[in-house]
């Protein structure tokens, strides 16, 4: 069965095509969270996007929905976009930070 650090080192694979810096260190997850489902696991994530114009707002999501139900013990994934609350540079970790230049 698939803790939370398990669905985490697979989101810090996922990056943002415009950033060079993986979605979870970006912030842009707001929430994992597990129910018990046939055949495994239900992930549910809540994450956000830079921008409502992101343009990989299509994209982004079901890159994350695939790589996360393609987890051994995960019978399926959800991903909600949410913009509440906004996205802003102080939600990256101080490691995104530090890749991009804002330390």
């Amino acid at each position: 069965m698939p803790s939370q650090q398990d669905v985490i080192t697979v989101l810090k694979t996922i990056f943002d095509p415009e950033i060079p810096v993986d979605i979870y260190e970006l912030g842009l997850i707001y929430e994992v969270k597990f129910s018990d489902a046939e055949g495994g696991q239900m992930v549910d994530i809540q994450m956000t996007l830079t921008s409502p114009n992101c343009p990989v707002a299509e994209s982004l999501p079901a890159d994350v929905k695939d790589k996360v139900a393609s987890m051994e013990g995960v019978a399926d994934a959800a991903v909600e976009i949410v913009f509440e609350p906004a996205w802003t540079q102080d939600m990256m970790s101080e490691e995104a930070k530090l890749e991009l230049g804002f330390l």
